[in-house]
C-alpha cells in the first residue's frame, strides 16, 4: 500500500523531533517552501541558530510533472515541522535542461547561499561522484529518487527500483503471455534508477519468450520521447509491448500510439502515476504503471535532513537507505488510486 500522510503520523514526527532535543523555537520567519527552475572542511554544519530558517534544497533530475507531487510532500512537511515550532525554508530547483551541468551550477549556487541539507536526484551519479563528495564537505547530502550510492551521500531516499523493475517485469509478462519484441524507452539510460529499473525487467523477463530489441533515450526532450516511439512503431510493426522507464514516457507511447492508429494492439507498461499514464489506463491505451510515491520522496527527505541538522543521526537507517515502497495500477484499481492522488496533490 502506498505510504500516507495522516493525522498520527505527523504527530508522531512532532514528538520525534521534540524527543530529539528538538524543543520550540522562535519561528520569526516562517516555514517557507519555494520553486526556481533554472563551505568548509570535512565536517557538516552546525544546528541552526534559535529563531534562524533551516535552509534546505530539493534538487529534481528533470522538470517533469511527476516532481509536482514531490513538491507538494516537501510543502508538508515544512507545514508539519512549522507546528512543532521549526522554521525550514526549502528551496524546490528543477533543472530545466535535465542536464548535469546545469544541476551543478544549481547545486553551487545553493552552497554558496550557505544551504545547510540538498536532496538532489542526480542526473548522472557516475560522473557526479565528486560532485557530490564536494558537496558534502559543506552540507548534508542525501540522494533522492535516484542514487549514487558510489558516493558520500550520508542517505539515499526513494524507490528500491530494482525491485521496482521486477514489478515492471511482471506486469509485461501478465500483457504479454505468449511473448513477443518490446522496445523499453527512457531519458537517460546510464542514471541510476533507469539502470536499476531496467536491470530489474531484465531480471524478470530472464527464461521468458518476451525480447527485449533496444532501448531508446531521449534525455527528458519529451518531443523526441514521442518521436523515439513513433519511429519504433515504423521500424518494427510487429513489436509487441512499449515499455517506458521514466515517468513522462507512458504519456508519450500513448500519444505516439494513438497516432499510429495501435491502440489494443500494442501493450503499453510504464512507470510513475503522471495525468496523461492515468488518463490512458482509464482508457485502456495503456495497460499498468508502477508507481511510485514521490509525495513521500519529498516528505521524508525534508523531514529527516531537518532532524539529522538538529542532531539526529538515529535518523540515517542503518544501510543508509530510506526504501519508499512501490505498487502497480491498471484497470482494477485505477478508479480509487487517482482519486487518492488527486485528494493528495489538491487537483480536482
Amino acid at each position: 500500500m502506498r505510504a500516507k500522510i495522516t493525522a498520527l503520523s505527523a504527530a508522531l514526527l512532532v514528538a520525534a523531533l521534540f524527543a530529539a532535543g528538538c524543543g520550540p523555537k522562535s519561528n520569526s520567519g516562517g516555514s517557507t517552501s519555494t520553486t526556481t527552475t533554472g563551505t568548509t572542511g570535512g565536517a557538516a554544519p552546525a544546528p541552526a541558530p534559535s529563531g534562524a530558517a533551516i535552509q534546505l534544497a530539493f534538487e529534481t533530475n528533470n522538470p517533469s510533472d511527476y516532481w509536482t507531487i514531490a513538491h507538494k510532500g516537501t510543502d508538508a512537511a515544512v507545514a508539519d515541522l512549522a507546528k512543532a515550532g521549526i522554521n525550514v525554508n526549502v528551496q524546490f530547483q528543477m533543472p530545466a535542461d535535465a542536464t548535469a551541468a546545469t544541476q551543478k551550477q544549481q547545486v553551487d549556487d545553493l552552497l554558496v547561499k550557505g544551504v545547510q541539507g540538498i536532496a538532489i536526484s542526480p542526473v548522472d551519479p557516475k560522473d557526479q561522484v565528486q560532485e557530490i563528495n564536494d558537496a558534502e564537505k559543506k552540507a548534508h547530502i542525501f540522494t533522492q529518487d535516484s542514487d549514487a550510492p558510489g558516493s558520500d551521500r550520508e542517505c539515499y531516499v526513494g524507490t528500491d527500483n530494482v525491485a521496482a523493475g521486477v514489478q515492471e517485469g511482471q506486469q509485461i509478462l501478465k500483457a504479454l503471455p505468449n511473448g513477443g519484441k518490446i522496445m523499453v524507452f527512457v531519458g537517460k539510460a546510464d542514471a541510476q534508477n533507469a539502470k536499476d529499473r531496467y536491470q530489474g525487467i531484465v531480471n524478470a523477463l530472464k527464461g521468458s519468450k518476451v525480447t527485449i530489441i533496444d532501448e531508446r533515450t531521449d534525455d527528458a526532450d519529451h518531443t523526441k520521447a514521442v518521436s523515439n516511439v513513433s519511429d519504433t512503431l515504423v521500424k518494427y510493426p510487429d513489436i509487441a509491448g512499449l515499455v517506458g522507464l521514466w515517468s513522462y514516457n507512458g504519456p508519450a507511447i500513448a500519444t505516439a500510439v494513438k497516432t499510429a492508429g495501435k491502440v489494443g494492439k500494442v501493450k503499453i507498461i510504464c512507470f510513475d502515476q503522471e495525468d496523461g499514464t492515468m488518463a490512458g489506463i482509464k482508457d485502456g491505451t495503456i495497460t499498468a504503471t508502477v508507481v511510485q510515491d514521490p509525495y513521500q520522496i519529498g516528505y521524508q527527505s525534508i523531514t529527516m535532513l531537518t532532524k539529522l541538522i538538529k542532531g539526529d543521526k538515529t535518523v540515517i537507517p542503518a544501510n543508509k537507505m530510506q526504501i519508499i515502497p512501490t505498487e502497480v495500477v491498471d484497470k482494477s484499481n485505477i478508479d480509487t488510486y487517482w482519486a487518492q492522488l488527486k485528494k493528495q496533490t489538491g487537483k480536482s
